[in-house]
């Protein structure tokens, strides 16, 4: 890293200051800030670290910066606990046209008065600095790259930013290596490193292992910024290849099946390498209790959830009521956020699962801790539902019909079918379909009708299994469904 200075930036006077008119205007507007919907009310500097020498033609600067935020979006309400963001900000006499999408404002005051300030991750030499880090294993201030040894990175690889919507940011370097970098962090370790570190040292092969992570080490708590891992050449997304198949009219089922193999493989791994954990009464009454004042929350922000808020309770009631009769459930580490985005299919047909960092809006705590396995699979069945509605009415059936080839492959591979558990499952589903209701109702409210309909159709359901949960072959017993007392004989007459 020759250019970079190997020392923590001693903040200019005003320089966040003169950043704070331009922050306020770009950053909600990127996909990955989390406070949509509430007004700015000020931003506080967690960490700064100079990358590049004062006095170039371009400088950069790496950026870890608290944004405040009111709880509600009117005036003189109560402060929410500001979000840390991750910022790299580079900033030139003037943009060239290749980096216009780039832009966050012309400064005219402070440190970098006269001079434009831009997303730098847009631009390849910086790009090119961080991989540069990551491949030496520097410090840098209060920076820390560091790499595993026993990978090779070539220098020289050419970077390209992923402009996918996404809740962070992604750099392709040379179709070798894909560097995911965090926008929202928090102190602690993060599970999106965690979890395929685990899985690497188990020798899984369903999840690219990392090559290198990049960290900073701030008042005795790592925050994890960055991880590097190899890039699957040539895959298509689960979603982009389902939408696909979905167009044509093809048969998705296969490949929901093998999908459906993968994460078994996953969990099975994962409970392999890390604790378990049995969930009695008082924890699963914990955790209904937080599905309940997540479905609270949601329908004060959604009025659409109102009228449908006690049937969709009757679900996680049924799961406390299980927990009551002295039903127990085994908990593991799992994805978190598993949907069909969060998988890749090889050309060689191989499926892998990416992205462990979990639901970003909860906390990491809560996202680190053990759940049941069929909190993923549900966030799966939920992929399907969403597929299908965006492609419309072409394929009347197929999220059924995926759903059922998911389950199937999972049992084969797990030993037990997701299905034989409707009460947990459909409580997870119901879970997830209310976050997927508040989420859409915030970013994307053209998409709040697909969660609605699963809505409509989990709060009929009443309990009762779907077609996908009938009709599935008789498989033995596995750790992960509920252990529950035999019910008591009735005498007979």
């Amino acid at each position: 890293m020759s250019e970079a200075v190997t020392r923590s930036l001693a903040t200019p006077p005003g320089l966040l200051a003169s950043l704070d008119p331009l922050l306020r205007q770009w950053l909600p507007r990127q996909r990955w800030f989390a406070g949509k919907g509430r007004p700015l009310t000020g931003f506080s500097l967690v960490a700064a670290t100079e990358l590049l020498p004062p006095g170039g033609r371009r400088g950069l600067y790496h950026l870890l910066v608290r944004a405040h935020q009111a709880l509600a979006p009117v005036p003189g309400a109560a402060e929410q606990p500001a979000d840390c963001y991750q910022l790299l900000i580079g900033e030139r006499e003037a943009l060239p046209p290749r980096l216009a999408p780039a832009l966050i404002g012309h400064v005219t005051e402070g440190p970098l008065a006269g001079r434009t300030v831009y997303d730098a991750l847009h631009d390849t030499r910086p790009a090119e600095l961080l991989l540069e880090a990551l491949r030496s294993g520097t410090r840098v201030g209060a920076l820390r790259f560091e790499r595993d040894p026993d990978q090779e990175i070539r220098p020289g690889l050419v970077p390209r930013l992923v402009t996918a919507e996404q809740s962070n940011s992604s750099v392709v370097y040379g179709d070798t290596f894909i560097l995911k970098l965090l926008r929202r962090v928090v102190p602690g370790v993060n599970p999106d490193l965690e979890l395929p570190l685990a899985l690497a040292r188990e020798g899984g092969d369903r999840v690219p292992a990392p090559t290198a992570w990049m960290c900073a080490d701030l008042g005795g708590d790592p925050y994890v910024l960055g991880v590097l891992q190899p890039f699957v050449q040539g895959a298509a997304d689960g979603w982009e290849l389902a939408l696909r198949e979905l167009a044509k009219g093809e048969d998705f089922t296969a490949e929901a099946r093998a999908l459906g193999r993968a994460t078994a493989e996953v969990h099975t791994a994962l409970a392999r390498t890390l604790p378990t954990v049995t969930l009695g009464s008082s924890q699963v009454r914990h955790l209904v209790d937080g599905m309940t004042d997540r479905l609270g929350s949601a329908a004060q922000a959604v009025p659409a959830l109102r009228p449908y808020a006690r049937a969709l309770r009757s679900a996680f009631e049924a799961l406390a009521d299980l927990a009551a009769q002295g039903c127990t459930w085994t908990a593991q580490r799992v994805h978190g956020d598993l949907h069909l985005g969060q998988c890749l299919r090889s050309p060689g047909g191989r499926w892998w699962l990416i992205d462990f960092e979990g639901e970003p809006s909860k906390p990491l705590a809560e996202r680190r801790m053990p759940q049941p396995p069929l909190r993923d699979v549900a966030g799966m069945l939920r992929s399907f539902d969403y597929a299908a509605h965006a492609a419309g009415h072409r394929a009347p059936g197929w999220a059924d019909s995926c759903r059922a080839a998911y389950c199937s492959g999972y049992a084969r591979a797990a030993g037990a079918d997701p299905r034989t558990d409707p009460v947990l499952l459909r409580a997870y589903e119901t879970d997830k379909a209310i976050y997927e209701v508040v989420y859409e109702a915030r970013h994307r409210p053209d998409w709040l009708p697909v969660p609605l309909a699963a809505i409509r159709r989990l709060a009929a359901d009443g309990g009762a299994p779907s077609p996908s949960q009938l009709s599935h072959p008789s498989l033995p017993s596995h750790p992960s469904l509920p252990a529950c007392p035999p019910s008591p004989r009735r005498p007979r007459p």
